[in-house]
């Protein structure tokens, strides 16, 4: 039988063996599930330019009283519905003129007001600053979509998690309540909140706790549902650990990506409410701004004195927007499929 010739061992080298501790390495560093979030939310220009624009709206809104120019309720009736004007830059529609008859007047002049006066936003049919008035009315605005989340945070997110969690009878009784809640019309739940209390703030907090949490109650329970399923949670189950214990240490920050989305589009529909309530006459009294009594004391004056109405409308579909598309944009970085489909 012929001898099979023997390879010498120097023959052999492993390819690229002097890389191979290189090749070895991860090539990305590891990545937390919040820390992915972030990078995918970062890539995402859209969500970034609004959750900027959201960001210099919510700081200017903290610091009014530093950075309003003027007190937003002090009148002056002598420089009633005055037009913007810039300092003494000669900007078309921003330099104090108006047409009168015709003829483009000093407006300021005109009022008598003295050497060196302007508003940047012009003035409303009291004498008051726009600009001061439609920072404060944003405040108040923030305030009522704050205190939506919370309604939101404290009564959805436990009712939807206690729902979800115990299934059955009690699943089925609390079902049938949100079910009740949700058919009473949110204006229904306003003009009997202003019967029993005073017009203003309050009343709409208590409409917006009554009804506005139940999306989200709704929500939490469909996720929970599908958790309770999860082997880890059926694993902390059978080693015995109790329910409360098991819902802040497992569901609820698996449930987090639900409820930092669903709060982003809570807060735009509590604005836009409050603004509606204040446009139709039910909702902040004055002499208070908001952005919706801005729109309504504009929309009266529209066909004369147009400015008064593009201000507060303009911030107000910038906070519309810009929270809708952060709200996409936190959805597609906390679920990288929901953009797929």
């Amino acid at each position: 039988m012929e001898k099979i010739p023997q390879i010498p061992k120097e023959k052999f080298k492993l390819v690229h063996d002097e890389n191979n501790a290189e090749q070895e390495k991860i090539g990305t560093p590891s990545l937390t599930y919040m820390q992915d979030v972030r990078r995918r939310l970062f890539q995402n220009k859209v969500a970034v330019v609004c959750l900027t624009l959201l960001s210099i709206i919510v700081l200017i809104s903290i610091f009014a009283p530093i950075i309003a120019p003027h007190n937003p309720n002090a009148q002056n009736v002598t420089m009633s519905n005055l037009p913007p004007k810039l300092g003494n830059l000669n900007i078309p529609g921003m330099n104090g003129y108006q047409n009168m008859g015709g003829h483009m007047v000093d407006a300021y002049k005109q009022a008598g007001a003295p050497k060196g006066t302007s508003f940047i936003l012009g003035t409303d049919y009291l004498g008051r600053d726009l600009l001061s008035r439609i920072i404060y009315g944003t405040r108040l605005s923030l305030v009522v979509a704050i205190l939506a989340t919370l309604v939101d945070l404290l009564i959805g997110v436990p009712y939807g998690i206690v729902s979800g969690w115990k299934g059955g009878r009690t699943d089925t009784f609390m079902q049938r309540i949100v079910e009740i809640v949700s058919s009473i019309p949110n204006l229904i739940v306003v003009i009997l909140m202003m019967i029993i209390l005073k017009p203003g703030l309050t009343s709409i907090v208590i409409a917006i706790a009554i009804t506005g949490w139940v999306t989200m109650a709704r929500l939490v329970r469909a996720q929970t549902f599908q958790l309770k399923e999860q082997e880890y949670i059926l694993a902390a189950r059978t080693l015995g650990e109790p329910s409360m214990k098991i819902a802040t240490k497992h569901l609820i920050p698996n449930l987090s990506s639900t409820i930092i989305i669903q709060t982003m589009f809570t807060i735009p529909n509590a604005i836009f409410f409050e603004a509606f309530l204040s446009f139709i006459g039910i909702g902040i009294p004055a002499p208070n701004a908001s952005l919706g009594t801005l729109l309504s004391d504009g929309q009266k004056a529209f066909r004369f004195l147009p400015y008064q109405m593009w201000a507060p409308a303009i911030i107000l579909s910038i906070i519309m927007i810009a929270t809708n598309l952060l709200g996409d944009g936190l959805r597609d970085a906390f679920d990288p499929q929901s953009s797929e489909h």
